[in-house]
């Protein structure tokens, strides 16, 4: 936008830049803020001619569309880029190119074409990243020489000729199947493995607690023998100990064979027998 009718106010936004010209030379450039074209005196022709012209300094996209363009293995593709750029030089931007918008443009097709040219299909497919890289490599620096800085330059959009997007698209679906069965078998496995680890563990639980049982059951048999020992050591010390009392008193063993006998009375089957030695009789019970 060019500003030039004497006393014209205006204002340079923080979003733009002014360039100043008196008689057709730079002489400034202009920050945001409030000016005006200076009033020509009729009657002094040494006045200058002002004009400002208003350069816009924002970040701006710029679409490249449908260029169809040769790979390097003769395949013709249609292909978009999404250029972000902002100008950094104003007076470059104005100066150097008659008009910059165009001339990045420009300078995008050809470097979209140059790196297509240089590229097989099956690399772009597998690689879009790399000619977004070459193209942005390639522009920035022609960019700034006038005044442009390219943030971006993706590759946004590839069309191909319709039997080559049929023959990709069967091509994507079976890498897409293949992928979900590699998926598929790898989860299988997994499981598979998992199931084997928690089958190990089952036994080797199982394995520890039969070795515990069993180590239990032994210490019980050791206690129960140990127990049975006692109890037989127990009743043989007391036995030995009546045995020792009825040697020293025999009218308490005599009592004894009494109280014996009067308990075998007492039952219908018990059988007495009496027999004589040269000691006196003898008494026995079957009972």
């Amino acid at each position: 936008m060019t500003i030039s009718n004497p006393g014209t106010e205006f204002i340079v936004k923080t979003t733009h830049r002014g360039l100043w010209y008196e008689n057709g030379k730079l002489t400034k450039v202009l920050d945001a803020g409030r000016y005006e074209i200076p009033k020509r005196s009729a009657w002094r022709r040494t006045d200058p001619n002002v004009e400002c012209v208003l350069v816009d300094v924002r970040e701006r996209d710029l679409t490249i569309k449908g260029q169809e363009i040769l790979t390097a293995d003769k395949v013709a593709i249609r292909v978009s880029i999404l250029v972000q750029f902002r100008v950094t030089d104003p007076t470059a931007a104005v100066h150097n190119v008659e008009n910059f918008e165009d001339r990045l443009y420009s300078d995008v097709q050809l470097a979209a074409r140059r790196a297509l040219a240089s590229m097989v299909l099956e690399e772009i497919l597998t690689n879009r990243n790399k000619l977004s890289e070459q193209i942005l490599a390639e522009v920035t620096e022609v960019a700034a020489g006038y005044g442009v800085n390219i943030r971006r330059a993706d590759v946004k959009d590839l069309l191909f000729p319709g039997n080559l997007q049929e023959i990709m698209n069967r091509v994507l679906a079976a890498e897409r199947h293949s992928q979900a069965q590699l998926v598929e078998a790898r989860t299988k496995a997994e499981v598979e493995e998992i199931q084997a680890r928690s089958r190990a563990e089952t036994r080797r639980v199982e394995a520890e607690a039969e070795a515990a049982a069993r180590r239990l059951q032994d210490q019980a048999e050791a206690e129960a023998v140990r127990l049975r020992a006692s109890a037989e050591a127990h009743t043989y010390a007391e036995r030995s100990k009546s045995a020792s009392v009825l040697a020293q008193h025999p009218a308490l063993l005599r009592l004894t064979e009494l109280e014996t006998l009067q308990t075998l009375a007492q039952n219908a089957n018990a059988r007495l027998y009496i027999g004589f030695d040269d000691r006196g009789f003898r008494m026995h019970s079957d009972a």
